[in-house]
């Protein structure tokens, strides 16, 4: 290999790894994007319903509300372990308890209570409120996951659907209340720290930084340990000059979300992006415009970084100061004093994010190779269909397979198949979006939404590619029937592994059912199930 071709193999290699990361994380996040923007909104009408004077916040009325709206915010790590396990191919469940166990009363009483000398089996414990945070769970999850991998090779078959989740809790959950959650703290507090050393010095580098880098600490739930500054300043002095200039980042974002909205084409990214630009407007909340967009396409973090670099830049530069803690919206602008500079800094973050997506659009090359479907990342409405058999011979019920993630459904509704002939082929038009190192399993994205999931027999993963050949990459667009791997079932036979061939709709909850087309013998490109909507 020369130079040349070196030096691109390494550059898709490390495209593909951030392609990889980038569409985990989004694709976890895909399933609650519905749920965020319906309780975005609900803030943003309380928040228009107390400045009109129709609620106040005393009032039993607002409390249901507001619980409403702030429960998938506060019991975040709980959705997004659910989400996140499921799309590392782990147990969402599992997932979910990790995350629950960090918001269950025995452990926030601790917190609450301030309690002093912590310690798990004489290891101190570093207590920390993570309502709302993203990065331990994120950690944990990634972890859970290599550990559920390693424990389905060593775990008897019959013994994993509760042996494993018993490891996997009692060794994650400590190991996040020991490590993984106070390593953001410590990051957190060295974040403080530095932006403190920052603002004694330069009110415009400070503005800079802050506004470039807030909406990343965001996505990291590194913004928790900044905020307790912003509520220091105003106990002090009743004035606060930070929080003017992270305020220029979700108005990039704003900015950003609505370029968005008038530049693409694509009706369903314009749903999503029009579904976060109201409660980032009205409430400032801009999750749906984070983790739907900015976490989606990387040019658009480009753009928000310089758009929130300007705008707090200009409000750090002309001492712009925040009277009280809000959220920044365009409600909250009172807040802000004086009032016409603010608006300056923002609005200057606004409009640039919002020209910068017009004039440079939203997708690099590499987005649009991965956005050739947006359905890998579930942002899609998906529409009723019908799945072909990728396989020929007998079809098996899921629950004759002996591994429980799939014979208890966990990875998502479908089928199995005894296959006759070695050739797995596409059962619908659309994108191969994740393609296994050891090419017994393959994930199809079809035109109209379907997420399938294809593993070739039990456990042959640890075949380690032997008797498979995989004649498509990943994203690579095809069509029904095209041929995606040939595999040796003699062979395979003979190695002591099953070859039953699990068929998964893994994005099964946006369906109404999915259900079995055919019966007994099926040859490939045959209907095989049916997606109803």
């Amino acid at each position: 290999m020369n130079p040349i071709q070196a030096n691109n193999a390494s550059t898709e290699k490390k495209d593909t790894v951030m392609n990889k990361i980038l569409g985990t994380v989004s694709g976890s996040f895909a399933p609650i994007l519905g749920v965020l923007a319906g309780s975005g909104l609900i803030s943003a009408l309380l928040s228009i319903l107390i400045t009109v004077g129709w609620l106040s916040h005393e009032s039993g009325a607002y409390a249901i509300l507001a619980a409403t709206g702030h429960a998938i915010f506060y019991f975040f790590p709980v959705f997004l372990g659910i989400t996140l396990a499921t799309k590392l191919g782990a147990n969402g469940y599992v997932g979910g308890a990790i995350g629950a166990a960090l918001l269950e009363p025995h452990y926030t009483d601790l917190v609450a209570s301030k309690a002093q000398n912590v310690d798990f089996f004489g290891i101190p414990v570093i207590l920390a409120n993570y309502s709302s945070t993203v990065f331990p769970i994120l950690i944990a999850v990634s972890i859970y996951s290599l550990l559920n991998k390693f424990l389905k090779k060593v775990i008897y078959k019959d013994l994993q659907m509760f042996i494993n989740p018993l490891i996997s809790l009692i060794v994650i959950v400590p190991l996040t209340v020991l490590i993984f959650g106070p390593f953001g703290t410590y990051v957190g507090e060295a974040l403080a720290v530095f932006i403190q050393f920052l603002s004694a010095r330069s009110g415009i580098l400070t503005g800079a930084v802050m506004g470039a880098a807030w909406s990343f600490l965001t996505i990291l739930g590194l913004h928790w340990a900044v905020i307790p500054i912003f509520l220091a300043n105003l106990a002090k002095s009743g004035l606060d000059p930070l929080s003017p200039m992270v305020a220029a980042a979700p108005f990039a974002q704003i900015g950003m979300g609505l370029g968005v909205f008038f530049k693409t084409r694509d009706k369903d990214l314009k749903t999503l992006a029009g579904s976060g630009l109201i409660p980032g407007a009205l409430a400032g909340t801009t999750e749906i415009i984070t983790y739907g967009i900015l976490v989606r396409y990387k040019r658009t973090m480009v753009i928000v970084a310089i758009a929130g670099a300007i705008g707090g830049a200009i409000n750090g530069a002309f001492g712009v100061k925040g009277t009280g803690f809000a959220l920044p919206s365009f409600l909250s602008i009172p807040v802000f004093t004086p009032v016409s500079l603010y608006l300056i800094g923002t609005g200057t973050a606004l409009v640039l994010a919002l020209v910068l997506t017009f004039v440079l659009g939203y997708e690099s090359k590499s987005d649009a190779v991965a956005a050739k479907t947006v359905k890998e990342f579930g942002f899609v409405n998906v529409q009723r269909e019908t799945i072909s058999s990728p396989l020929s011979g007998e079809i098996v019920p899921l629950s004759k397979i002996s591994d429980p993630l799939f014979s208890t459904e966990t990875v998502g509704k479908g089928i199995a198949i005894e296959p006759s002939k070695g050739e797995v082929v596409s059962p619908v038009d659309g994108v191969v979006t994740t393609l296994f190192p050891t090419e017994h399993a393959i994930g199809i994205t079809s035109e109209d939404g379907a997420e399938i999931l294809i593993i070739v027999g039990v456990d042959t993963i640890n075949l380690k590619g032997q008797y498979f050949t995989s004649h498509v990459k990943q994203w690579d667009t095809v069509k029904r029937g095209d041929l995606l791997i040939e595999f040796d079932i003699e062979n395979i036979k003979a190695a002591g592994y099953d070859v039953k061939t699990p068929v998964v709709i893994t994005n099964t909850n946006q369906y109404l059912d999915v259900v079995p087309a055919k019966v007994g013998s099926v040859q490939a490109t045959d209907e095989l199930i049916r997606l109803i909507v």
